[in-house]
């Protein structure tokens, strides 16, 4: 390996979960090469993802004011050129990150660009002739980068981010009793993707009602706040934790949980790359297109009924949600969802 580079630079932007998705590719690049010197590019706001991983740089992107734009993008890659990597891992592949690979290669670094399999996507949610099989993980489409620069690694190996220690408020705001941890995160970007809050409302209720367990409550935004908080009040055992830590405590939080139930999105992400079981549901989107939180197994996946629905899955990310469709995930039942996490959660 001596002719491989010695210090990449990896990019990834955004968004939430596939950010997620990078940290336990870079803790096998890091456990499995650690001569290798790693730089990360992101968003500020993404920067506690990555505190759990050895030696590991990190560099902001401020793509909203300083680095905006072609000039701005012109400015960041000489910033980071003084930075002195000899390759760049794009695990992006969008303009901004096409647009700085340009700019590298100008300068003479070896740019390996991910591969995302858009036209296996396109097949896999086409409304005819669907071709419905599992394609390549996200996870290994960014281990696959790293592969062509020099650096194969196994994913197939539990390359989980550490558990984080509380922070102190966590203690009083969860209390001490001996419970399992159950965190609940029912949004999602699109309303495909979401499973219908009456629906969510059952799960919860049972799980209060059992007793043994302590339901933590995620998400963000004014209305989303208001939804949990009016569950928290109306349950016993269960708390709203919106707007309560800042990101990097929601982090330990989540990484301490016994179990996350989410839908397709960045919690489900975050909840696995600390190795916490995660049970997903699965609307107008499907885990054949890859994006299935990593290391989990087939069967914590609750998915809605394809006879009833045929065009599933949709889209890619959920942004497509044919007449008739609405009501996708009402065919997950709240009994299907607590039966699930009852099997997980004693296992």
């Amino acid at each position: 390996m001596s002719d491989n580079p010695k210090h990449i630079l990896a990019i990834r932007l955004s968004s939430l979960g596939d950010v997620a998705m990078t940290v336990p590719v870079f803790q096998a690049v890091r456990k499995t090469y650690p001569k290798l010197k790693l730089t990360v590019l992101s968003r500020g706001f993404f920067k506690p993802l990555f505190e759990g991983i050895e030696d590991i740089n990190f560099y902001e992107a401020d793509v909203k004011i300083k680095h905006r734009g072609i000039g701005g993008l012109w400015k960041l890659s000489g910033e980071l050129m003084r930075l002195k990597p000899d390759a760049v891992a794009d695990l992006h592949n969008v303009l901004r990150s096409k647009v700085l690979g340009l700019f590298f290669r100008l300068r003479g670094l070896n740019t390996v660009v991910l591969d995302k399999g858009r036209s296996q996507k396109a097949e896999l949610t086409r409304e005819k002739d669907k071709n419905l099989k599992p394609l390549t993980p996200t996870v290994e489409r960014y281990a696959q980068v790293f592969e062509k620069l020099g650096y194969p690694i196994d994913m197939s190996k539990n390359w989980y981010s550490p558990k984080r220690e509380l922070p102190v408020a966590a203690h009083k705001i969860i209390g001490e009793e001996p419970l399992k941890w159950i965190g609940v995160a029912p949004f999602a970007a699109f309303p495909g993707k979401v499973y219908p809050p009456d629906l969510m409302e059952e799960v919860i209720k049972r799980l209060s009602v059992s007793g043994d367990y302590k339901i933590l409550l995620f998400g963000g935004g004014r209305e989303e706040a208001r939804i949990l908080e009016g569950l928290a009040q109306q349950y016993d055992r269960v708390e709203s934790l919106v707007n309560r830590f800042s990101f990097s405590e929601e982090l330990a939080v989540i990484s301490n949980l016994d179990l996350m139930i989410a839908m397709d999105s960045g919690n489900a992400h975050m909840a696995a790359m600390f190795g916490v079981p995660v049970v997903t549901l699965w609307g107008v989107t499907h885990p054949y297109l890859g994006f299935a939180p990593y290391g989990q197994p087939e069967s914590h996946t609750l998915l809605a009924d394809r006879e009833q629905y045929p065009l599933i899955p949709t889209s890619v990310y959920g942004n497509k949600l044919p007449e008739g469709y609405e009501d996708v995930m009402r065919t997950i039942s709240p009994d299907s969802v607590v039966k699930k996490v009852e099997e997980v959660v004693s296992n």
